[in-house]
């Protein structure tokens, strides 16, 4: 490890992923190909191709370009990229978690990021000391026994919009997971019901749509107009701003504040070490956040999940058994493979600060944007036994190593993972306790890039039929 990769705080420490057993294979940056030797302080090696090029390519297909050049540079290369300009692409466990836990005075979030439609209030925006503070004051709300709180809430969504499913139709089910999670935050998060909830529903998934599309381009004027005329985008922001204003003014004046469990509630009572709160605005660009980094990313897992579980008629039939039997852990493991094999966000990044980087061999300089490469790392055979097969049993009774980063790592690992990951198990165990998945021998489905999140590409189409008596 680098100088630079040892001035890890506690508080960071403690935020990085665990480096547990697992039974696939490590690997080191030698066993990767062509930067098997590099020259000590260098810069990874370049891609060959004119910035034009690379950039088209990462437009047209992302996904497909990176693995291209993984497999002609190795594990490591420097490449450069419409709106993040210079970066260095690691597609190694090691350097990944090196660089996740290296000091903030080092590197910072990648540039650009969701803080730049989210608010100044988001974490995404926040960094060094006031990020681990927002962070430490905002993991107990979202961690630990206070899961089990909402489950209910969760169960309830998904009866609510499976009542109108098509039965013996193939359907896409993205949007229908949206709704299941876009009113679980609701109602679980800010606590909305009423006119507040309709409201939101009726504004946040355009509002989400368009800023995660915004987020992925260059900040300029003439894009924002094109792609949301007439400033729509801004005007939904201001809209939100309203509602939750009311929802949080609201709650500051409830008399039964302290007994609510909904995340707000929480937020408005938790205080940093000196004393203070959060202000209205930090909060509202929190819950903002919560919304854009989770609702949207757990929808889309889940549409993967059933179009992945409907091809592997077997496994699907044991996590059936395993639901009406009051188990847990193939499920888990099921979550776990589709994080793995489908990852909807495909990047994890950090801005270099500091004069340099020293990452492993490699010398970054300040200014380059650093890119772990999530499905290189997920796509890795070193790392993953027959990576390109659906196979949940490699996660029984093992937990994920550190080449498995689907929520991130390092102090800005998802701070909403705990909840989409209970989330996704109520939806996954209520579905299969009320319907049957029709196994198909249809194509897979692609790839479809949502902005910042990849989809299935015909919306993980799915046949269901309701099961002759409902498991208990």
């Amino acid at each position: 490890m680098s100088a630079i990769s040892s001035q890890t705080t506690s508080a960071e420490a403690e935020e990085a992923d665990p480096t547990v057993t697992t039974t696939t294979t490590t690997s080191t940056v030698s066993d990767r190909g062509p930067s098997d030797v590099p020259a000590v302080g260098s810069l990874p090696p370049r891609v060959a191709l004119p910035p034009l090029v690379q950039g088209v390519g990462a437009v047209v297909d992302r996904r497909r370009t990176l693995q291209a050049m993984a497999r002609r540079h190795g594990s490591v290369f420097t490449v450069e990229f419409p709106l993040f300009g210079r970066c260095v692409v690691v597609a190694d466990p090691h350097l990944a978690k090196q660089l996740f836990t290296s000091s903030a005075d080092s590197v910072r979030n990648v540039k650009p990021n969701l803080g730049r439609i989210l608010g100044s209030g988001s974490m995404f925006a926040l960094e060094g000391t006031d990020h681990r503070r927002r962070r430490k004051l905002l993991t107990p709300p979202l961690h630990g026994k206070r899961m089990a709180r909402y489950e209910q809430i969760i169960v309830e969504e998904v009866e609510r919009e499976t009542a109108s499913w098509p039965v013996g139709k193939r359907f896409a089910t993205v949007e229908p997971m949206m709704r299941i999670t876009l009113n679980a935050i609701l109602r679980a998060v800010f606590g909305a019901e009423g006119e507040e909830f309709e409201e939101l529903r009726r504004i946040i998934p355009p509002l989400v749509t368009t800023g995660s599309r915004m987020a992925t381009l260059p900040d300029l004027p003439w894009v924002a107009r094109a792609l949301d005329p007439a400033h729509q985008f801004a005007r939904r922001r201001e809209t939100y701003q309203q509602t939750v204003g009311s929802l949080i003014s609201a709650a500051r004046s409830d008399p039964r504040l302290a007994d609510r469990e909904d995340i707000l509630a929480l937020m408005l009572q938790s205080t940093y070490d000196d004393g203070s709160t959060m202000s209205d605005t930090e909060i509202s660009d929190e819950l903002l956040t919560l919304l854009v980094a989770g609702h949207e990313t757990t929808a889309n897992t889940l549409a993967w999940a059933f179009e992945r579980l409907q091809r592997h008629p077997q496994v699907l039939a044991d996590l059936v058994a395993e639901v009406d039997d009051g188990g847990t852990d193939l499920r888990h493991a099921v979550i776990l493979e589709t994080q793995r094999s489908r990852p909807v966000i495909d990047l994890a990044g950090r801005h270099v600060v500091a004069d340099h980087l020293d990452l492993g061999p490699w010398r970054i300089p300040k200014g380059y944007n650093i890119l772990v490469g999530i499905s290189l790392l997920h796509d890795d055979s070193l790392e993953f036994a027959d990576p390109e097969k659906f196979d949940p049993a490699r996660f029984l009774g093992v937990r994920p190593g550190q080449a498995w980063i689907p929520f991130g790592g390092g102090t800005r690992r998802c701070i909403g993972a705990a909840f989409a990951t209970m989330e996704m198990d109520v939806v996954l165990r209520t579905v299969l306790r009320d319907f049957t998945v029709e196994p198909t021998t249809v194509r897979a489905e692609g790839w479809y890039s949502r902005g910042v999140a990849y989809a299935p590409r015909r919306g993980g189409r799915v046949t269901l039929w309701p099961r002759a008596a409902r498991v208990s």
